[in-house]
């Protein structure tokens, strides 16, 4: 497996605006950030050229959705002062990577994503017969590596476009980190470690290259991750020449599963927008409560009394990711039993839901009130997200012998 350099820390993760966030988003996305941005470096960003490659056709909604979505980020948690938080296209970077690895990516490894056909049976209504979207996964793979991003949250449906990143990068360092001279370099930067560091390096390779010890090999990435004497140039030179190949200019990628649960949506489905069975992080509390208490439930419950089942029950869903096992037990045994009612049973998913939502819009109202607050956040960290996209494409640039001086 090839390493990830000193960047195994930084995490990379975007999502599309579709305007004002729900509970779906919230659990499934926006909880785990939350706790990513206090153990690694991280980079979120609005994916506003993904949106175009299905809503190319109705761009005027995209706007007033990245600042909604943004909203919602903060009040969710997503704290700027740990994470960067930017808008894909305010960073062109993005876009000239994708041009240069669409160079070098076969046709084929985009037509076998699994997604790409998936997307255009669930999207029949939208003419998705274009270029950007055939290419939008490897606009995704331009996301992460112009980042060098070692870490890239997704869950077990999204890892085929992380390893179609590992691919690419692996393709690229293939085809453009055989520099001149490497190995020459490669030997002069082993010298630069000191006699017992460089004897120990030589020992791990010669180990991971005759013996396939891959202990070794993660040992040798640890030494050379602490060395303070080579440059990043010379790292990456050593990582390569470690595994036998070229000097690595964009390390391939990790997916980080993410443990978020599938949040049920109002009629028992995955809550999405397109089912029209979401609630929104910032719905009034007098909507959600009614939402609630009107959402179906078993259909064997015509009465009262009627015994029910929970498990065909979409609010049972609901108190398998609310309540405690205290709160189950009671629905369970008051449902079968039909000692409770339906209303009786939503109570504790609506005051659940209720407490859950309340700091989340009072934080957002914040934000509402201070929107130049909110495009000072993004222009600072769009900034910080172009000092590093620009450093990796002129490294790119060099490689591909379009630096031009």
């Amino acid at each position: 497996m090839t390493p990830v350099p000193a960047q195994h820390s930084r995490v990379l993760s975007g999502m599309r605006p579709t305007g004002k966030l729900h509970l779906g988003h919230y659990h499934g996305v926006l909880e785990n950030w939350v706790e990513l941005q206090h153990e690694y470096e991280c980079y979120f960003f609005v994916a506003d050229w993904h949106a175009l490659t299905t809503h190319y056709d109705d761009p005027s909604i995209i706007s007033e959705s990245v600042w909604d979505m943004v909203i919602d980020w903060l009040a969710a948690g997503v704290n700027p002062g740990e994470a960067r938080l930017f808008i894909q296209s305010r960073v062109p970077e993005h876009a000239e990577l994708h041009l240069l690895l669409s160079m070098i990516t076969p046709l084929g490894w985009l037509e076998r994503v699994p997604s790409y056909k998936d997307q255009q049976e669930k999207l029949k209504e939208r003419d998705l017969a274009t270029y950007g979207f055939l290419g939008y996964p490897l606009l995704q793979s331009a996301d992460i590596l112009i980042y060098k991003a070692g870490q890239v949250p997704v869950g077990e449906d999204q890892v085929a476009h992380v390893e179609l990143t590992r691919e690419v990068a692996r393709r690229f360092n293939h085809l453009y980190g055989r520099e001149a001279g490497f190995e020459e370099k490669a030997i002069q930067a082993i010298k630069k470690m000191g006699k017992k560091t460089a004897r120990l390096y030589e020992q791990y390779r010669k180990a991971y290259q005759e013996q396939g010890d891959h202990e070794a090999l993660a040992a040798a990435r640890a030494l050379l991750e602490s060395q303070q004497n080579i440059n990043m140039g010379d790292r990456e030179r050593l990582f390569g020449y470690l595994e036998g190949g070229g000097r690595i200019i964009l390390p391939e990628p990790q997916p980080l599963l993410t443990k978020a649960p599938k949040m049920p949506g109002l009629d028992g489905q995955k809550m999405s927008k397109s089912y029209g069975n979401t609630i929104a992080l910032r719905d009034q509390p007098e909507d959600i409560e009614k939402t609630l208490r009107t959402m179906p439930t078993d259909t064997s419950r015509v009465r009262r009394n009627d015994p029910g089942d929970p498990e065909k029950c979409p609010v049972w869903q609901w108190h398998e990711v609310y309540s405690d096992d205290d709160v189950k037990n009671w629905v369970q045994t008051g449902c079968r039993s039909a000692g409770i009612g339906c209303v009786e049973c939503k109570q504790p998913v609506i005051d659940a839901v209720l407490r859950e939502i309340k700091p989340i819009q009072e934080r957002a109202q914040e934000y509402i009130e201070q929107p130049e607050l909110v495009r000072s956040i993004i222009a600072e960290g769009s900034e910080a997200a172009r000092d590093l996209a620009r450093a990796t494409l002129d490294e790119v640039r060099h490689a591909m012998s379009l630096n031009y001086r």
